[in-house]
């Protein structure tokens, strides 16, 4: 049977795919967020992105996108944009140093259809050596579907291989990262941390209150999508929230409207990591806007220092 077509003569639709995911530093497509991008102006950009209504780790808690989706797809593009606007080879390492986001919780709510989501995105401080970024700040207006999301500012370095295997001090490989990286802890309970899952938990119990460790699954599919030979930034901005979850647990609902971050350091595979937090109220008799204070420590040096607010969610 010969089947003929009709040739197309009206406006041809726009077709939709994802940014290769080498670009991003994923090694699964499913987890690439970012769909495009173009410049505006010099050091200006606009870099669109989709979110899916679901999610097997960023999850989708009373109707609402979880607020490290927007971090990732965030973190998703200084890489993009130092390899394929400023031409970073690939092999360069990048490394996280400052992160700041304030979100509006109602452009969060999950709608019928996935999140269309647009990122203007201006970069300053750029330091070039040899012609080639050597550090950069980031700063993002987000927008959905039009419609006000969030402001982010991140600060990240751009290491040669030579450069990072100085600073790694013999621990940069790929290779076989995770042979140096002991069986992670008992974890808290999912209801505690705020999550479903037991293998999503990244805090550990310990004898004292609001003191953790930190739990470092190496098989976990979507914080480890690929090999490396340190803690990755995001499972550092996960045990952020978690706990965060456990000071305001059993409130209502709530998310992360507030968060502000600072890396000293690399944390290590090998190497025990704590988590403390406590909080602080800037009104005495308000109790309505509380900053949560996280530390984590690794052999006696801070590694990370963050600071969030969360805010109720209807239920």
């Amino acid at each position: 049977m010969l089947v003929t077509t009709q040739p197309h003569t009206g406006p041809r639709p726009a077709l939709t795919t994802t940014v290769a995911k080498e670009y991003v530093h994923r090694a699964s497509l499913s987890e690439v967020f970012l769909t495009g991008w173009h410049q505006t102006a010099p050091d200006t950009f606009t870099v669109t992105a989709q979110w899916p209504r679901s999610h097997s780790f960023y999850t989708t808690d009373h109707h609402t996108h979880d607020p490290l989706l927007l971090s990732e797809t965030i973190r998703q593009t200084f890489p993009l944009l130092t390899h394929a606007a400023y031409h970073l080879p690939f092999g360069h390492q990048l490394s996280w140093s400052h992160f700041q986001i304030r979100l509006d919780p109602r452009a969060m709510r999950i709608e019928p259809t996935p999140a269309e989501i647009e990122l203007h995105v201006t970069a300053t401080n750029i330091r070039y050596h040899r012609g080639l970024p050597a550090s950069m700040t980031m700063h993002y207006t987000a927008r959905r579907d039009g419609q006000p999301l969030a402001t982010a500012t991140t600060h990240f370095h751009c290491h040669t291989p030579t450069v990072y295997q100085r600073l790694r001090a013999g621990r940069a490989t790929t290779a076989h990262p995770f042979h140096t990286a002991p069986p992670p802890p008992h974890p808290l309970t999912p209801t505690t941390a705020g999550r479903t899952h037991h293998h999503d938990i990244v805090l550990s119990p310990t004898p004292h209150p609001h003191h953790w460790q930190l739990r470092v699954d190496t098989h976990h599919p979507v914080l480890f999508d690929h090999p490396v030979d340190h803690v990755p930034g995001m499972l550092l901005l996960e045990a952020t929230r978690q706990a965060t979850n456990t000071l305001t647990t059993p409130r209502k609902p709530h998310i992360i409207t507030h968060l502000d971050i600072t890396f000293n350091r690399y944390v290590e595979l090998d190497t025990p990591c704590y988590i403390h937090a406590h909080t602080t109220h800037h009104n005495p008799t308000n109790h309505h806007n509380p900053t949560h204070h996280i530390t984590a420590t690794q052999a006696d040096t801070t590694a990370f220092t963050a600071h969030t607010h969360t805010t109720p969610l209807p239920t």
